[in-house]
């Protein structure tokens, strides 16, 4: 019996040197516990193997048994704690906009001059479509719900691994391996509950991009393809959809807004064409600093919620440009391009 308890740590040992989740070091040890019970129910009575681990299975069954309440009592006082939360989440009365909560949590935006009741009142009632649900679409979307955005649409068809975890807030550990539209409506259901969230676990293609765009006030591209942000864009100029785009690599990210309207270019304008590959890599050939993610993220929140509450000025026909390894910032400006083949004449 000693033996399978040296060997169950070993393999917790194991796990923890590899940086396992905690969740496939348990299913090791289960299956370990399972293969024990397949010896005492297949060899007979008196096997040398089958004295080795005990002689019965009676002795694992109860440990199974143990592991299981302890397990299920663990799972009900979380049930319990969640239950007995002291903060209320009604919903809003009927003919209410806002649930009484909902007032104070949004308190420090409503004192803002420039959002108030009525800006915060457009945020609930707005919906954003936010593309990758990874290092750029996780801080974006975390702080939309946050900040009272009542819809937010997430289309991604990856599922979690354990190097996004670097760099990507709104997955855990515990999300390895699913997928990660349903990791981050987890986490935005968790931080607001009055959040709307629609998780579509698919690749934005052409057949679908018109129809899903079509239900959404304004589209932020957190993407880590030209084929996608170029898809993104053609359909965002077609429906005249505001389209907050972003990229980095490295030390250094990006940022504007394009609408392909008026002296506002548009992706296009501003890319015609894709970079060679060497002079664009990807996070994984070129690496990242994990916190650049959450600062250009963030950046695209704040580009969000000005454009829905029109406050101040956005970073329309211009791109700023965050270099974090020397902490600067620049501007550069933008033109529309009138022989651009997806917004000019």
């Amino acid at each position: 019996m000693i033996v399978v308890f040296v060997m169950a740590g070993f393999l917790w040992g194991m796990g923890a040197v590899l940086k396992t989740p905690h969740q496939a070091r348990w299913i090791m040890i289960g299956l370990l516990f399972v293969g024990v019970l397949c010896v005492h129910l297949i060899l007979p009575d008196g096997h040398p193997l089958r004295e080795g681990l005990g002689g019965s299975p009676a002795l694992w069954i109860m440990l199974g048994c143990f592991a299981g309440l302890a397990y299920f009592y663990r799972k009900g006082l979380m049930w319990i704690r969640a239950r007995t939360n002291p903060v209320s989440f009604d919903p809003p009365v009927t003919g209410q906009l806002f649930a009484d909560v909902e007032l104070e949590r949004y308190a420090r935006h409503i004192v803002l001059r420039e959002v108030g009741g009525p800006g915060q009142k457009a945020l609930k009632q707005s919906k954003v479509l936010v593309i990758g649900a990874g290092g750029l679409g996780g801080p974006a979307m975390m702080y939309l719900a946050a900040s009272g955005v009542g819809t937010i649409g997430i289309i991604d068809d990856d599922l979690v691994e354990n190097t996004n975890l670097q760099r990507q807030i709104v997955h855990k550990d515990a999300s390895i391996g699913t997928p990660k539209v349903f990791s981050a409506e987890a986490t935005i259901k968790a931080q607001n509950p009055f959040v709307a969230v629609r998780p579509y676990h698919r690749r934005l293609t052409a057949d679908i991009a018109t129809d899903l765009f079509a239900d959404y006030d304004l589209i932020l591209d957190g993407s880590d393809n030209f084929e996608t942000r170029r898809l993104a864009n053609q359909v965002a100029v077609a429906l005249g959809k505001p389209l907050i785009g972003a990229a980095l690599t490295q030390w250094e990210g990006q940022i504007s807004v394009y609408r392909g309207v008026g002296d506002v270019p548009c992706y296009a304008c501003v890319f015609p064409k894709d970079p060679d590959p060497s002079l664009a890599p990807s996070c994984a050939e070129a690496g990242v600093i994990s916190p650049l993610t959450g600062v250009i993220g963030s950046m695209m929140a704040v580009e969000a919620m000005k454009t829905i509450v029109q406050a101040g000025q956005s970073l329309e026909g211009e791109m700023l440009i965050y270099d974090a390894l020397y902490g600067e910032t620049r501007k550069i400006k933008l033109k529309r391009d009138p022989a651009c083949k997806v917004c000019g004449s």
